[in-house]
């Protein structure tokens, strides 16, 4: 029987934690479900209402757990399915809802379904999967095209003995799935109801831009690199196949289920294209990520940039905010804004300044709360975590696609300095950090050496200890924004007002409001680390939070300090 959906995560704000770096419950220097919910008080206390956790499924974890041996089982480096059942009830028990990442677009070349495959050309398991014989060139066997993946590499990989290649477009012991395969799709809606009957309210849907692929797998016809490869995502990217996957998806799973269903959707995908996916009388899912925000400040492939050259970019960010809320607003169930997640440098390094980290922590803070829909925030970022400070690429190794990119980088003469700067700027690394807890060994996380080293400023107060006695802590604004947020007249104004950017062509502060009537709320918040002269275009009636001192009457006309933000009433006219 089809599910009648309330749209419960609508106004909830969500948190992001990537599990073996979060909280180490049993102290062999990884993260796990244990730790997890040990921190479920802390997590409520903050005000979230929704996690979602990264891939926690059986793995050899060649990309992080989004390589999935097993489907079915917990990895035992983070627990067990009695402690994940533990996690849900705990979760459940303190009104936060839970969603799983479930990974659709590939397997660990572990996963027996690909091991069969390679065992028995003949079996059901092959139709599973995408093999491709390879080109003879000048008598050296050859990929069977020339698309690149996302991890630097082909995006084929030769089976030793043969002449044969599988597809894969993030790393070679990740091979793709073949969505176009009925069989296959039917063993992913069993993995979903299996997780969703066992009490789970929802699904993070990982990568699923990807389900379609070129089936002629054409050459792509773009300039090549000088490995005569390209990474052409329209070869594999937010086609039409995808719709078709995902609509099915709905019909025999989702709508069966009071669930939430929120779909990464990279490649470029367009507000328009999401809202085929997310149209509340239509579509498929309930919301799509996008990147469009991760990147505003030019440091995506930055390794002949200097330092001064990264900038945010804030008439992008405003265009890409705007551009997403006129497409769907009212027309799907949410939008998910956020910063960064697992997969990105930490939003107080991109759009921040750890110089000024309380003011920029907190101005990215209610920046990203106060957008339309359902906000995400990933951990640490509550209490300004930032950039990692690693010496060597080696400090990265942890992340294949970081260990890809050094060689690529090499290969091209680039300096070992060169590239543990821009791996510093730019690599994953930055978000699967070990979260800040105190100032005991490895900050309180574990007192076994954690996977990833820990940022050494815990040990000026960037920590939950520490931030919980300090008053001005970024922690302590977070608990004050999100609180703010959830206040009944913020989100009538959010959910029902127009959302304006007033002074819209300012290319240093991005302000924002939600008007009703002519009145309404709205957030300012300067970019830049030096004082601003700023006329707002819109008469401020009531401050209501901010991450400096209010000092005097509050003028339409202000000198913003740096990195300033404040949450007012306002009105249109006089």
């Amino acid at each position: 029987m089809e599910h009648k959906k309330d749209y419960w995560w609508k106004d909830k704000v969500g948190y992001m934690i990537y599990p073996e770096a979060y909280c180490d419950g049993n102290d062999d220097g990884i993260g796990d479900l244990k730790g997890i919910i040990s921190k479920l008080d802390y997590l409520k206390e903050l005000g979230i209402d929704l996690i979602w956790i990264c891939p926690f499924f059986d793995s050899p974890l060649d990309d992080g757990g989004y390589d999935v041996r097993d489907y079915y089982k917990v990895n035992p480096r983070y627990g067990d399915n009695e402690e994940l059942k533990a996690l849900i009830q705990g979760c459940h028990e303190r009104g936060i809802h839970i969603l799983v990442d479930f990974v659709m677009n590939h397997t660990s070349e572990e996963h027996p379904w690909f091991r069969k495959a390679l065992e028995d050309p003949g079996s059901e398991e092959r139709g599973y999967y995408y093999f491709r014989k390879g080109r003879i060139v000048d008598g050296k066997l050859l990929p069977p095209n020339n698309w690149k993946g996302f991890f630097s590499t082909s995006a084929w990989e030769n089976i030793p003995g043969t002449d044969e290649f599988y597809l894969h477009l993030f790393s070679k012991k990740m091979p793709d799935v073949n969505w176009g395969n009925p069989a296959l799709r039917e063993k992913y809606y069993e993995i979903a109801k299996w997780y969703l009957d066992l009490g789970v309210d929802g699904f993070r849907l990982d990568a699923i831009s990807h389900l379609g692929k070129d089936l002629s797998f054409s050459d792509s016809t773009l300039p090549l690199d000088q490995d005569g490869m390209v990474l052409d995502t329209s070869k594999f990217a937010n086609r039409e196949e995808m719709y078709v996957y995902l609509n099915e998806f709905k019909e025999k799973v989702l709508s069966h289920y009071p669930c939430l269903s929120l779909g990464e959707a990279g490649g470029g995908i367009s507000p328009e294209q999401s809202l085929r996916l997310t149209d509340i009388d239509n579509g498929s899912i309930d919301m799509v990520f996008n990147f469009d925000c991760s990147w505003c400040n030019g440091a995506y492939g930055s390794i002949d940039k200097k330092d001064e050259e990264i900038r945010t970019n804030v008439l992008d960010l405003k265009r890409n905010f705007k551009r997403w809320y006129d497409i769907t607003a009212g027309r799907s169930s949410s939008l998910p804004p956020y910063l960064c997640n697992h997969d990105h440098p930490r939003a107080l390094s991109q759009y921040g300044d750890i110089r000024y980290r309380k003011e920029s922590g907190k101005m990215v803070l209610l920046t990203i709360l106060f957008q339309y829909g359902t906000p995400f925030i990933l951990y640490g970022d509550e209490i300004g975590m930032s950039n990692v400070t690693y010496s060597k690429p080696e400090d990265f190794y942890s992340d294949v696609s970081a260990k890809n990119a050094a060689q690529y980088f090499r290969n091209l003469g680039y300096s070992e300095e060169q590239i543990t700067h821009y791996l510093c700027r730019c690599s994953r690394v930055n978000g699967r950090q070990p979260m800040q807890w105190g100032r005991g060994e490895n900050a309180s996380f574990s007192c076994k050496t954690p996977i990833n080293k820990t940022n050494l400023n815990y040990l000026d107060g960037v920590n939950v200890e520490d931030e919980l006695l300090d008053e001005d802590s970024i922690l302590n604004f977070a608990k004050l924004a999100i609180k703010e947020r959830k206040k009944p007249e913020n989100t009538f104004y959010i959910d029902n007002g127009e959302f304006v950017l007033p002074n819209n062509y300012d290319p240093n502060v991005f302000a924002f409001a939600y008007l009703y009537e002519g009145k309404g709320i709205a957030v300012i918040s300067n970019f830049r680390s030096t004082n601003l002269e700023f006329d707002f275009e819109l008469i401020p009636t009531r401050y209501v939070l901010g991450n400096y001192p209010l000092s005097g009457p509050l003028p339409r006309r202000m000198v913003l300090r740096p990195f300033e933000t404040m949450l007012l009433e306002v009105r249109e006219h006089e």
